[in-house]
């Protein structure tokens, strides 16, 4: 019988921040690249996790992944939570996801994009996008959280766009193990039973 092999954990710093003000830049849409940007109210679990892979992996995005059918779909459809598809060339390109902590906060949970979107110039335009449709919501204040095992520029851009620390953290991660990840491929590759 194969022993199970929990991966170690990966020593995390995370920092928290947020913006009082929407953002006063304004970005021009990117040349040469074809895009949408469709909001997803009823998104299915399998394409959900998907982007969430297709961004997250190579930032070792976990907790979505570990959640149940039922969890995932109550956090998902909760009516406070939104997600939001970027699709560039008409194909999935990344996106990002809002929830509303209350009346005067919505938090950015996920925002990302997809390897091949790297490098078309549309990082900057996407989280621009995503501020002002945090910013519609009427909050007094938008929140992020970024952490050093993200992109190394991540900390850097939320704060040329308005955001500011305002705490940090130390935590620990427990990256996927390979169980796991055969147990997500079957979830979500398989028809249901």
């Amino acid at each position: 019988m194969a022993r199970k092999v929990t991966p170690a954990p990966i020593a995390v710093h995370i920092t928290a921040l947020e913006m009082t003000a929407p953002p006063k830049q304004s970005l021009p849409v990117p040349v040469n690249v074809h895009t949408a940007i469709l909001n997803a109210p009823d998104i299915p679990l399998a394409f959900y996790r998907f982007l969430y892979r297709q961004v997250g992996s190579r930032w070792h995005w976990v907790d979505r992944l570990r959640m149940d059918d039922a969890t995932l779909t109550a956090t998902l459809h909760d009516k406070r939570n939104s997600v939001t598809v970027l699709y560039v060339n008409g194909a999935p390109a990344g996106f990002f996801e809002l929830l509303q902590i209350d009346a005067d906060v919505v938090e950015l949970t996920h925002f990302g994009l997809f390897e091949h979107a790297l490098g078309l110039g549309i990082g900057k335009w996407f989280l621009l996008q995503t501020l002002y449709a945090a910013w519609t919501l009427g909050p007094k204040r938008v929140s992020v959280t970024t952490n050093n095992l993200d992109h190394p520029r991540a900390l850097q851009l939320y704060q040329m766009f308005g955001f500011s620390p305002v705490g940090t953290e130390d935590a620990q991660l427990v990256p996927l193990s390979d169980a796991e990840l055969l147990e997500l491929a079957k979830r979500d590759c398989l028809p249901p039973a």
